[in-house]
């Protein structure tokens, strides 16, 4: 029987971890002569249970065979107390394989602690790359793909990436993207739900603005974490005023807000002027299935998410990412994406913010983005198996 270990750490995580999942299990109910045994560990780097253990339910993903509670941390503390964690869990289980997904620093410390122990190790989303070395996840994806055994891209650039880096071709596997697998399961769903219901039930407490109805393709729809974006008053403030000014004016802005974004409105003296305004509809950190319908019914999409410029691909959502580069080229209308980098500089972010709702465009789907990634995933690493 093969065994395989898959080590999750924060919400990104969850969704790609699902279908792979679900692929195992089918794999083995169908299988006779080729068992996989899989134990899921979850680091506990997403400790909130709004970004962590709903998640888990939301997505029909078991319940972590192991959870090692890392919690948070600088990144070094995260890597550290994770290798610690995971090094146990490796000596005791001996897996065949250990499967790492995405690039969180629980990518980057299991992948590490798995080589170290001469255990192959297969990357999930490799070869992804933003050029930008000041990113902690792209040194995570470095380092993850140097030392991967087995490396499974979701385009074809990325597969590109890793030949230009030297890794040879037969460790590099093009599946798709693992995550689209998880829309299409989730879509009927997601559709089902009513957005006014949505709201109601995410909305910050105390606001009124929630109160009145939204209506489909009539409101914005942006999620902001990134330190870059919101670390700094001087780059945070004009952003907010922008949103403030303009886009309120435009639409209702709908707003899953994340704690470090909240934090730092209180920290720069500008919640009350976000409060205040009743076209901004502040929500707490929403499940899975509740942000894929507010993403289906916007007009545009403005966010620092790598996730949502790869759903906003497949659900033809106009998207503004606020950033200056992106690992994921792919997603840009350049190459047939929705997307289009537009950074924090205001006046770029105004001038494609107008251009993008005066000129419709229809994304197409990225090769092999089609809901079956899981199963090419599986299947590779059967394949190296033998």
């Amino acid at each position: 029987m093969l065994k395989i270990l898959s080590v999750v750490g924060a919400r990104p995580n969850f969704i790609k971890i699902a279908p792979l999942v679900k692929a195992i299990k089918e794999h083995n109910s169908n299988q006779q002569n080729q068992q996989v045994e899989h134990i899921l560990v979850h680091t506990g780097q997403h400790y909130d249970v709004r970004m962590s253990e709903a998640f888990f339910k939301s997505l029909g993903i078991p319940d972590p065979d192991i959870n090692l509670e890392v919690g948070s941390g600088t990144h070094s503390e995260q890597v550290g107390y994770t290798m610690i964690g995971i090094e146990k869990v490796l000596l005791k289980e001996k897996p065949d394989w250990v499967v790492v997904v995405g690039d969180v620093n629980a990518t980057l410390a299991a992948s590490t602690a798995a080589k170290k122990l001469c255990i192959k190790v297969c990357h999930i989303e490799a070869g992804l790359r933003s050029g930008d070395m000041s990113m902690p996840e792209e040194i995570n994806r470095l380092v993850t793909d140097r030392l991967s055994d087995l490396l499974l891209t979701p385009d074809r650039m990325s597969s590109e990436n890793l030949l230009k880096e030297g890794v040879t071709e037969d460790k590099i596997s093009f599946v798709g993207n693992i995550m689209i697998d998880t829309l299409e399961q989730n879509r009927d769903l997601a559709a089902s739900l009513d957005i006014g219901n949505i709201i109601r039930e995410n909305l910050y407490e105390g606001l009124k603005s929630g109160k009145n109805p939204v209506k489909e393709k009539e409101y914005a729809l942006m999620t902001l974490h990134r330190p870059s974006n919101v670390d700094e008053k001087e780059v945070f403030e004009p952003l907010i005023r922008f949103l403030l000014d303009e886009v309120s004016i435009n639409h209702k802005l709908v707003w899953p807000i994340h704690p470090r974004a909240k934090q730092r409105l209180v920290d720069f003296g500008l919640w009350e002027m976000v409060t205040d305004n009743p076209h901004i509809i502040l929500l707490n950190p929403v499940g899975y299935h509740e942000m894929l319908r507010i993403n289906m019914g916007t007009a545009i999409m403005l966010t620092d998410s790598g996730g949502l410029q790869e759903e906003c691909c497949v659900l033809v959502t106009p998207c503004l990412t606020l950033r200056w580069n992106t690992e994921r080229p792919v997603t840009l209308r350049e190459h047939g994406g929705a997307s289009v980098l537009v950074g924090n500089n205001i006046e770029k972010i105004r001038k494609e913010y107008q251009k993008t709702l005066s000129q419709k465009t229809t994304p197409q789907r990225p090769e092999l983005w089609d809901g079956n990634t899981a199963e090419r995933c599986l299947e590779s690493i059967l394949a190296k198996s033998g």
